[in-house]
């Protein structure tokens, strides 16, 4: 991985591959990933120096406020990036079309104070959604690509087998907008390059494992993220759910993989 010198605390970063985890407020994690006695208010600063980005995933359940977003830019280094899960109320409705609203209202809640460190933001779709290609190309189209010529970058997870429809890469392609991949066991991995970057969730992580995901598998993401690298992509890794408890140490397994190998 690459990192440019810091300069101006708003200087835009050109890492290109990003390891993270989601949220950082989890009670397990202390004394085992926070140090004991740490105060539950610098956990978002030491959380933020152990990986290189973090998924929000509270706005997926309510508003938060634009002081709470420009306090996470000011306590987080300059390179580091969040990704932010939009609202269950844009995309839990039975007609998307009709989304405009909750999406403005979203985009509008203090978001963008978040600043360069905004990163992809991503559309969680339920399980029990169907692919009608009408529908969800209203949705795309309600999207903006930027906003106050901020550019925005969008993701979508779906569940349902039916969005493995050829169809469905090329409505989010026509938009450079990403899906994306799960590894889960619940649901199928749409594994397609839609955009200009890639983001992956990875949720097969388990307790027994001290990294979370044994050395094979983090091996193999590790040559896959350096795979989407070599063909120009942005990459985004999270280690969510499963057992959340060792999402940390997973996150930190890969990331030192990604180290070993662009080390001269």
């Amino acid at each position: 991985m690459t990192r440019r010198p810091s300069g101006s605390r708003d200087e835009p970063p050109d890492r290109t591959v990003r390891v993270g985890i989601g949220g950082w407020v989890f009670p397990p994690w202390r004394g085992l990933f926070y140090p004991p006695g740490l105060a539950h208010a610098r956990e978002l600063a030491y959380a933020s120096r152990a990986v290189t980005a973090i998924e929000i995933n509270g706005t997926f359940y309510g508003s938060q406020k634009p002081g709470s977003f420009r306090r996470w830019h000011d306590e987080t280094p300059a390179d580091f990036v969040f990704s932010v899960k939009a609202p269950r109320f844009a995309t839990h409705r039975r007609e998307l079309a009709s989304a405009g609203p909750a999406i403005e209202r979203f985009l509008a809640s203090g978001v963008l104070e978040l600043q360069h460190k905004l990163g992809p933001i991503l559309w969680q779709f339920p399980p029990f959604l169907r692919f009608a290609r009408s529908d969800f190309e209203a949705f795309l189209a309600l999207l903006p690509a930027a906003i106050d010529q901020r550019i925005l970058r969008h993701v979508v997870e779906v569940r349902d087998p039916s969005f493995l429809d050829p169809a469905f890469p090329e409505l989010l392609s026509a938009r450079n907008i990403a899906v994306a991949l799960v590894d889960d066991d619940k649901y199928p991995a749409i594994d397609a390059v839609t955009a200009d970057f890639v983001y992956a969730r990875l949720r097969r992580s388990v307790e027994h494992e001290p990294a979370g995901y044994a050395d094979p598998a983090l091996d193999f993401w590790a040559e896959r993220a350096w795979e989407w690298i070599g063909r120009g992509l942005d990459v985004f890794v999270y280690f969510i759910d499963g057992a959340k408890l060792r999402a940390p140490a997973a996150a930190a397994a890969l990331l030192k993989r990604l180290a070993a190998k662009s080390a001269p």
